[in-house]
């Protein structure tokens, strides 16, 4: 089963900044598919089994953006 989660990301502004937020992401541990979108500043995530959102966030630090928490 698999489960989906979007995130909303600070700091992108360009196709760079998309891929290196893709590229790390799609690093964690179960993620199967990752999708970024620059104009509404979302990444969703598909996981093949839940994974924990620090991870992904974590991913996302890693390339130099925040997720905003709600």
């Amino acid at each position: 089963m698999s489960t989906t989660a979007t995130y909303i990301i600070t700091g992108m502004t360009c196709a760079h900044c998309v891929a290196s937020v893709r590229e790390e992401v799609a690093e964690v541990d179960g993620v199967t598919g990752v999708d970024v979108e620059l104009a509404s500043g979302t990444v969703t995530v598909e996981c093949a089994r839940p994974i924990d959102p620090a991870a992904v966030t974590a991913a996302v630090e890693e390339a130099g953006y925040e997720v905003v928490v709600p």
